[in-house]
This record gives structure tokens, C-alpha cells and sequence, in this order.
């Protein structure tokens, strides 16, 4: 017996093996929901999940050469999300259309915000953009429901404030206005 058959006779890797094939299975059932990856593993004859795992596999091998890393993440955090908006725009569900206005709206707050410390943050943080992109991948993937909770939590707040303040200033100005004329 050889000790490659060895290896693969012991209940380690077996119990591994079966565990593997479980996982691909689960992924090949939850990417059969998407009609282009179907579409695309008959054209092909390649497995969508091994297009799948595949891209995701390119996607960390590009993060890992660091010029790359910003186009990457910024690639991510619009591609998907912008073919799946235009879906839902011809939709006749308001759900969907509620994601992807929440998710456009945490993208475009963080992308600002990342123009102003972009330099200091990749000074502390070499693996920033690795970090940023599972970050946008938890905004974008409905089953986590990123956007709506960094939206309510944290924006929500901050653009009721903002709105009442200028409410005040303006009802403020207009009262002072109105002194002054008379």
C-alpha cells in the first residue's frame, strides 16, 4: 500500500473529504438561485462552483499584490451592486430597491469618508483594502443586512441631527429676518 492511499484511507481525511464535498454542495445549491451562473456553467461546462471559488481565489491572490488592492475593493464594492440595482429598479418590489439605496448610500458616506484618511489608515493598516472589501461584502450580502444596520445605527442619527439643526437655523434666520424689517 502506498502512502498516498495511506493518507486517504485514514478517518481524518475522510471525515474532511465528506466535509468538503457537504460545503461544495451547499454552495453549488445556493448558487443555483442565480440564472447568469447557470447560464454561464452551461456555456462553459464548468461548475459555478468552481467559477465561483475560483474568482474568490483570484480576487484574495489580487488583493495580495498591494497595487491592485484599491481597484479591486472599489471593483467589488461596485460591480454586483450595481448590476443587482439595476435589476431592482425593474422590479416591482419596493424590498430590493430599499437594499440597494441603503447600500448606495453607507458606499458613498464611506467612500468619502475614506478620502480624507485614506493615507493615514494605510499607514497603520498595510491590509487595509483585504479589510475593506470583506467589510463592503458584508454591506452588499442581503443576509447580513450590513447597509440597513450601519445606515440605522450609525448614519440615521447623524442625518436626523444634521436635518434639525438646519431646521433651527432656518426658522432661526427667518425669525430674525422678520425682526428686521419691522
Amino acid at each position: 500500500m502506498s502512502a498516498a492511499q495511506k493518507v486517504q484511507q485514514h478517518p481524518i481525511y475522510i471525515q474532511a473529504q465528506g466535509q468538503a464535498t457537504y460545503y461544495f454542495e451547499q454552495l453549488d445549491k445556493e448558487l443555483t438561485k442565480y440564472p447568469v451562473l447557470n447560464n454561464l456553467e452551461q456555456r462553459t461546462q464548468v461548475p459555478k462552483t468552481y467559477m465561483v471559488i475560483g474568482a474568490a481565489t483570484l480576487l484574495v491572490i489580487l488583493h495580495l499584490v498591494n497595487p491592485l488592492a484599491a481597484f479591486i475593493s472599489n471593483l467589488v464594492g461596485w460591480g454586483l451592486p450595481a448590476y443587482l440595482s439595476f435589476k431592482a429598479i425593474e422590479t416591482p418590489s419596493p424590498q430590493d430597491d430599499i437594499q440597494w439605496l441603503t447600500y448606495w448610500v453607507v458606499f458613498g458616506f464611506f467612500n468619502f469618508l475614506e478620502s480624507f484618511a485614506l493615507r493615514i489608515v494605510l499607514y497603520y493598516l498595510p491590509w487595509y483594502f483585504a479589510f475593506k472589501t470583506i467589510f463592503i461584502l458584508w454591506l452588499q450580502l442581503p443576509a447580513f443586512k450590513g447597509a440597513r444596520t450601519v445606515y440605522i445605527s450609525l448614519l440615521k442619527p447623524v442625518l436626523a441631527n444634521a436635518r434639525n439643526s438646519a431646521v433651527a437655523t432656518s426658522t432661526t434666520s427667518t425669525a430674525n429676518a422678520a425682526l428686521h424689517q419691522e
